[in-house]
């Protein structure tokens, strides 16, 4: 299915246009610092937008994690037209973007926390606790069902194109199928190995366990079972028409689709990393790896060789993730860094977000509002919603136990999953109200 019918990337950068009564105005250099205290300030608080538009670029597909209007499959690129979007630049990191309106928000007067009391369902303080009766605070997303069935971690969720069935997968050795439309589970699959990772691309369903990745084609109802890896398979994804598997032994191997077999052959082994690989992202024609040897490597997706390593983190690299011409990686190091691409083409540190806990996953798409939303999930069990690029804190999601799966989904839905073992639906509000859910 196809979110926004499929018109433009879900992370395309948003701005206004210029005033043409500011052109000849400066860009405030205090601004730029940081530290400007001037109300009104008579020079510009937002970058100017590029002179000319910029040649095209190559963009490539991916899937899980992706910011595109299909959240099954995606492209995405670090380079690219330019124009039409705002000129972002280090400085736009971390503060407020003057180029679009964001909704005005009161701020939160205490550090949420949700009521144990009220979970065990014995709070008598009712309205009057001090603490949240609720597992989210925020006014412009809500909770709209809640999916329990699983036993452990919850660590894939998936919803194959045109299909209404979403497929999650477990550390409880099963893959649930539920039916979209009345919330009931329909199916339960054992596979005798917990699921590490589940990711979907058009009709396909991928799962990632022990020593196999499995792939079930929901249109043709058929199986395969892709033999390689060796140990847990931690993170899939799709690009240049090959599948990449990221596994235990630090290994990413890739498939490619042979349609008159109807089997998935061997293609490569990419090897470098010296412990376990975690993640994985395609953007801008290049493959990325995130590692618990605390580095990220940059694959060319052509010639399947190491162009770069990245070792800023000091911890395991959770998760990477791609919007337009940035990449960005979370870290138990407790830190999201903003990558950017050079003249030489290398890519660098440009903005670092800090966090009072280890980070686990990121997950992009747009509110209601078509806003760039960026979702990280730590391990104090909450997930925080930022606005992007300025991290403003739109709200956040508590759970009982971490969150280790965040997939959006169409018509304005994402679905987190937890240590739990429950699968939570969430929904975009179309217009923000004054009370939490």
């Amino acid at each position: 299915m196809d979110v926004d019918n499929g018109s433009k990337r879900v992370f395309q950068r948003l701005g206004g246009s210029v005033d043409p009564k500011n052109q000849n105005q400066k860009v405030c250099y205090h601004w730029r610092a940081g530290n400007c205290n001037r109300h009104p300030c008579p020079y510009l608080h937002r970058e100017l937008p590029h002179p000319s538009a910029s040649n095209g670029a190559h963009s490539s597909k991916r899937s899980h994690g992706g910011f595109n209007d299909d959240y099954s499959s995606s492209s995405s690129s670090f380079s690219g037209p330019r124009h039409h979007r705002p000129n972002y630049s280090a400085s736009t990191w971390g503060r407020p973007n003057n180029t679009r309106n964001l909704t005005t928000r009161k701020p939160t007067e205490r550090v949420p926390k949700v009521c144990k009391f009220w979970i065990q369902g014995s709070c008598g303080y009712g309205d009057g606790c001090r603490y949240l009766h609720s597992w989210s605070q925020g006014d412009s997303f809500s909770m709209v069902a809640q999916l329990e069935g699983h036993q452990k971690v919850v660590s894939g969720i998936a919803l194959p194109s045109d299909s209404n069935t979403l497929y999650t997968g477990s550390k409880d050795e099963t893959v649930r199928l539920w039916d979209c439309t009345s919330g009931q589970c329909k199916s339960v699959i054992p596979l005798g190995g917990e699921v590490g990772c589940m990711i979907s691309e058009g009709h396909w369903v991928f799962v990632g366990t022990p020593n196999a990745v499995k792939a079930w084609n929901t249109l043709a109802n058929t199986e395969l079972s892709l033999s390689g890896p060796v140990g847990q398979v931690y993170a899939m994804v799709v690009g240049n028409d090959l599948l990449f598997a990221a596994t235990q032994d630090g290994s990413i191997l890739a498939w490619k689709f042979n349609a008159a077999t109807n089997s998935f052959e061997p293609a490569a082994s990419l090897k470098g990393h010296t412990l376990g690989v975690v993640s994985l992202v395609v953007g801008a024609n290049r493959l990325y790896s995130g590692s618990m040897d605390c580095s990220i490597r940059v694959w060319n997706l052509e010639t399947l060789q190491c162009v770069q390593i990245l070792e800023e983190h000091t911890s395991v690299v959770m998760s990477v993730l791609c919007w337009d011409q940035f990449l960005l990686s979370c870290s138990l190091d407790k830190t999201i860094k903003v990558w950017v691409a050079t003249e030489s083409g290398n890519l660098e540190v440009t903005y670092t977000h800090n966090e009072e806990h280890g980070l686990l996953t990121l997950c992009g798409m747009h509110d209601s509002e078509s806003k760039p939303i960026l979702l990280c999930s730590c391990n104090d069990n909450s997930v925080h919603l930022y606005d992007l690029p300025s991290f403003s804190e739109r709200g956040k999601i508590f759970a009982k136990q971490e969150v280790r799966a965040i997939q959006m989904g169409p018509s304005g839905l994402f679905f987190t999953g937890d240590g739990a073992g429950q699968v939570r639906v969430w929904q975009w509000l179309a217009e923000p109200t004054a009370t939490t859910r």
